[in-house]
């Protein structure tokens, strides 16, 4: 009796392990993107828009603060902790249940796609009451490249965390 084995190689898991592997990978991910971001969104920003990009101003609109640094701290920490997990535990599983073929680097500019609909639109529009994606002014175009560039550099460092060439 021969039995035939498959060369194919094994489907990737949909979800990552929990583990502490995988929260230095979503701290160290949130990091290079949360820099990627900022050198984006202060240093370069202003040389196309005029003024660098104010995530805390929306942060406190949203929740009503009156303090500028509790704003950048929400906004640090969401950038640092929850969107690399929404990356670990939505975008990529739904892109290797639904486009498998996709490439890393697309999966995460998609994600940085959705980060950007989620900030101007549900966030700016839905809870804060300002125009739909700002009315897509100057500003709503460099958002958007900020947030893809963060989607790619979270999906760069899972990739390398995990040593595969998959998203």
């Amino acid at each position: 009796m021969t039995t035939a084995t498959s060369t194919a190689p094994a489907p990737k898991p949909l979800f990552p392990p929990l583990s502490g592997r995988t929260l230095v990978t979503i701290l160290l991910a949130g990091a290079a993107a949360d820099i990627a971001w900022e050198i984006w969104a202060r240093l370069l920003t202003p040389f196309w828009v005029g003024g660098p990009l104010e995530p805390a101003g929306l942060v406190q609109s949203v929740f009503g603060l009156s303090s500028r640094p509790a704003a950048e701290l929400i906004h640090l920490v969401v950038g640092v902790v929850f969107y690399p997990i929404g990356y670990l535990f939505i975008a990529r599983p739904l892109a290797r249940l639904i486009l498998p073929m996709l490439p890393w680097w697309l999966v995460g500019a998609g994600f940085g796609v959705g980060l950007w609909v989620f900030a101007l639109y549900v966030m700016a529009h839905l809870f804060a009451g300002l125009p739909p994606f700002l009315g897509f002014i100057t500003l709503t175009w460099a958002s958007l490249v900020g947030h893809i560039l963060f989607g790619v550099v979270t999906a760069a460092v899972v990739r390398w965390r995990d040593g595969s060439r998959a998203a």
